[in-house]
């Protein structure tokens, strides 16, 4: 297990979101504001780890023509849970997130991992590497908010500062109410993996010369 790596990987060379475009519905759809990214983020992350730590212990046991529907029914349990508890004690971010918390069940991010990486690591390294991707996956949700909320609302951390109506950054009547709509999404997401593959790529460039 090597933490620097599996870290660097969840966030820059294979980010769920930005690099393998993955799980790509609920960071289009629930992006409109700090709260819901953040939500949905620790949800996913929190999912991750149990549903890698459960299928890595179980691996051996389970049948190889039948692990997808395994590994299936493990995540459904997990986000039960999740969506049960966030009813119970965060109602208006349940509610807000809607039907995306129960599609984490056929989330690529998840499946992908449990079959990638959980089935053929130890317990330790899955629940690492778990962490890892959803840090990953949560620091875009929140680029994905910061710009769409600033832009479209006007506001930084809606839902959570100033009672829940956010910081006012950019006046009322002047910010694009389109950002916070679906071509919104798609217009941010885009920018958001033009920087992120140019920046990546720069980095990489740097590295070979200096290898040079």
């Amino acid at each position: 297990m090597n933490f620097k790596k599996q870290l660097h990987e969840g966030l820059l060379t294979k980010n769920p979101v930005l690099a393998q475009l993955l799980g790509l519905c609920s960071v289009l759809a629930i992006t409109t504001s700090l709260f819901n990214g953040l939500g949905m983020g620790l949800s996913v992350t929190i999912i991750l780890i149990c549903s890698n730590v459960l299928i890595s212990a179980l691996r051996k046991v389970i049948p190889s023509q039948i692990r997808i529907a395994a590994y299936i029914v493990i995540i459904a349990g997990f986000v039960t849970v999740v969506d049960l508890m966030l009813q119970a004690f965060l109602p208006e971010l349940a509610e807000s997130l809607g039907v995306f918390i129960p599609l984490i069940v056929v989330n690529c991010i998840v499946l992908g991992r449990a079959e990638a990486f959980a089935s053929k690591n130890g317990v330790l390294a899955s629940a690492v590497d778990g962490l890892c991707q959803g840090i990953g996956y949560t620091v875009a949700l929140v680029i994905m908010c910061v710009i769409r909320e600033l832009l479209g609302a006007g506001t930084f951390g809606g839902g959570l500062l100033n009672g829940g109506e956010g910081i006012r950054i950019i006046p009322e009547g002047y910010p694009a109410m389109q950002m916070v709509m679906p071509v919104g999404g798609f217009l941010t997401l885009g920018f958001v993996i033009a920087g992120f593959q140019y920046l990546t790529t720069r980095m990489r460039d740097k590295k070979m010369e200096e290898a040079k």
